[in-house]
């Protein structure tokens, strides 16, 4: 998410300093529950069932690089009993927000809960240059990169989140510890499913490499099931044009290596990956980093497992 100017931050804790009602409802007792983006409000909604409250600060079809939390957003996490969030450069502002609260809050960091890594620069892929400061990302490349906040895209750590958000709610709620074991179960089941697919369709692939004409938010996703891969960005790029270059070696590479696929990724406007598809005949395919669902898959109940079943089905057809 966008690193939040402290001059905005502090204007907004000021005002929820004032009289602004309580965005929990009064007469509920239920678990408010608050989360960044998608996937963990996904994973919560799965083990809780109806015994909680669940607020997604991203709204669906939201870019998550231009958030910035609103007065309202600040009391839903302060009034909140649980709060889940990515950490890393992307989600700093939040330190100000819990530094400002009298009490600890109950809280989630997914980037604390698997083993981070390194954002990367693979060969041929665009970066900004080492002057060029990025206000969203704040990757500068002068030494070293950024930890790779997209680590949900990892079903193996999709997993280790599930865990830690169904430990976390049996701790804070003993009376539904019960409900939320026998949900985590029966998902951590059909996540453990997935990931066996997926190992599958790697095995018996006929290549091991992918080509993304996007932006790459995928690191932990190829990592997990040893994956090569190429692409124009890194995945918390702001850059939409790559150059000449770049351009030129990701049409050689598809076109040596016979790859059938390009892969675009969500709220892309494909402009990279269909002049790589022009140029050598592949097939465009979305691959669904999960960050974020357009305001339609979410009012038609699109999931984290429904997204990576999908990505998936191209998968298989990309690496054969």
């Amino acid at each position: 998410m966008k690193k939040i100017t402290p001059l905005f931050l502090g204007m907004a804790l000021l005002l929820t300093s004032c009289n602004i009602s309580s965005g929990k409802s009064e007469d509920s007792d239920k678990l408010s529950i608050v989360t960044t983006i998608f996937p963990p409000y996904d994973f919560v909604r799965e083990i809780a069932d109806d015994n909680v409250e669940i607020t997604m600060l991203l709204e669906p079809g939201s870019e998550s690089h231009s958030y910035e939390p609103t007065p309202q957003d600040i009391i839903k996490i302060q009034e909140s009993d649980l709060f889940i969030y990515v950490g890393g450069e992307g989600d700093v502002w939040v330190d100000t927000i819990l530094d400002s609260m009298d009490k600890p809050l109950n809280t989630i960091v997914l980037m604390d809960e698997v083993e981070a890594v390194a954002e990367e620069i693979v060969e041929g892929m665009e970066h900004e240059h080492e002057h060029e400061h990025d206000e969203n990302c704040d990757h500068d490349h002068s030494e070293e990169a950024d930890l790779d906040e997209h680590v949900w895209t990892s079903p193996e750590n999709a997993i280790k989140i599930v865990e830690s958000i169904r430990d976390k709610l049996c701790s804070i709620d003993e009376e539904n510890s019960g409900t939320y074991k026998t949900n985590a179960d029966a998902y951590l089941k059909e996540l453990n499913a997935l990931n066996d697919n997926i190992k599958e369709i790697v095995k018996t692939g006929k290549r091991d490499t992918v080509v993304f004409g996007d932006r790459f938010p995928m690191r932990y996703f190829a990592d997990c099931y040893d994956i090569s891969y190429y692409a124009a960005f890194p995945g918390c790029s702001t850059d939409s044009e790559p150059s000449a270059s770049t351009i030129a070696f990701l049409i050689d590479k598809v076109k040596e290596e016979n790859i059938p696929v390009i892969f675009s990724i969500e709220f892309s406007n494909q402009k990279v990956a269909k002049t790589i598809s022009e140029a050598t005949g592949a097939k465009i395919y979305e691959f669904h980093s999960c960050h974020n669902v357009t305001s339609d898959d979410f009012k038609n109940g699109a999931s984290y497992l429904s997204l990576m079943t999908r990505n998936a089905e191209v998968l298989k057809e990309a690496l054969n």
